[in-house]
């Protein structure tokens, strides 16, 4: 009767409901950030080294925590529990895998190549992936 017909309702409905759906797949790659699923690549040396370089493993657990990294990461190596990006501990992601997310960033995680060196990008690499 005021211009409204039978289906604007449902039409709106389905406005929400598709709006709904992109937000929560925003919020799920949001939440996927930093990373994780890595492919397993380990290793117990306290020094790797990959086709960019190499990292000291000691040197990257000062780094872990100095730039902050606990405060999102769940890690055991390095006693930390947060719990905004992925589990380190699951994702067991590999030391090229590291450098490029600490470097590029992605998903929530911000990009650490303009506050750390590419030596304490590598010293982390070698501690989260060899731990």
């Amino acid at each position: 009767m005021f211009g409204r017909t039978a289906g604007s309702g449902r039409t709106k409905l389905m406005r929400r409901a598709l709006v709904l759906a992109v937000l929560a797949a925003a919020l799920a790659t949001a939440v996927a950030g930093c990373g994780g699923g890595g492919d397993g690549d380990t290793t117990e040396a306290s020094t790797t080294t990959s086709t960019t370089g190499s990292g000291d493993a000691a040197a990257g657990k000062e780094v872990f925590a100095s730039a902050g990294c606990g405060g999102c990461h769940t890690f055991s190596a390095a006693g930390s529990s947060g719990s905004v990006g992925p589990n380190l501990d699951d994702a067991s992601p590999s030391y090229d895998h590291v450098v490029r997310q600490v470097t590029e960033g992605g998903g929530a995680m911000p990009s650490f190549e303009d506050e750390l060196t590419e030596q304490q990008i590598q010293d982390v690499a070698a501690f989260v992936s060899g731990s």
